[in-house]
């Protein structure tokens, strides 16, 4: 139980470090009545290419920062928790490549806000779950889908005021993550022998186990052995 809570507690602290930037950040924001809206990607042009480490920190108001909120920190944990070996390697890629392809493909306005990186973590949670085909990422793949099924709006094209590609591109960088990740899997998704499978288990046969794999021959021999 103590080694459980200890899991627990180290799953959920990268998430909750991130919690405080976000909001540490827009809280200075706030009552030092600064706009920190051009430090946002703006694609294609070099100086916005500094909105690949600064943009999903930065949020327009306090509803933008709440929508974006719960989502990181749920999805993060979630992986933090569940896909330990490769959880911090695959947020840091989904965080950057987000970016990243936001500034290569995205329409020339500021793009800032943590939902590339939501629309990120949920693809990688679902794809995870189709890639490995373990039972536990299948499961998990189920949740992220009940849970969050009202994203899959989020991409559609021309919504006013939503930086949509940042919500696709995010979802396409997750499915690469997904995949690029699929082969290192967790101890616990390594396929278990069934039961009857056991070292110990020989006894328990009527027959030998190799007896259809022996000839005639090779069978009287071990009979007149025993």
């Amino acid at each position: 139980m103590q080694e459980q809570k200890q899991r627990i507690f180290r799953s959920l602290r990268l998430p909750f470090k991130f919690m405080v930037i976000l909001w540490g950040v827009f809280m200075v924001e706030a009552f030092a009545n600064l706009d920190f809206g051009a430090y946002g990607v703006y694609p294609r042009e070099v100086f916005g290419l500094r909105g690949i480490l600064f943009a999903p920190v930065i949020h327009d108001d306090f509803r933008h920062l709440l929508s974006n909120s719960a989502p990181v920190f749920v999805l993060s944990s979630i992986i933090m928790y569940f896909y330990r070996r490769v959880a911090v390697r695959s947020m840091i890629m989904i965080y950057l490549l987000t970016g990243f392809a936001v500034w290569l493909f995205a329409r020339n306005v500021f793009h800032i806000g943590a939902s590339g990186v939501v629309y990120g973590l949920l693809s990688f949670v679902f794809w995870s779950g189709i890639f490995r085909r373990s039972l536990k990422s299948i499961i998990l793949a189920l949740i992220v889908t009940v849970l969050y099924s009202g994203y899959l709006g989020g991409i559609l094209p021309n919504q006013e005021g939503i930086s949509w590609e940042s919500h696709l591109l995010g979802a396409l960088v997750g499915v690469f993550t997904a995949y690029w990740y699929k082969e290192e899997i967790e101890a616990d998704e390594h396929p278990q022998p069934p039961s009857w499978e056991g070292e110990n288990n020989e006894a328990s046969y009527f027959l030998d186990r190799d007896v259809f794999d022996k000839t005639r021959t090779e069978r009287e021999m071990d009979a007149g052995e025993r």
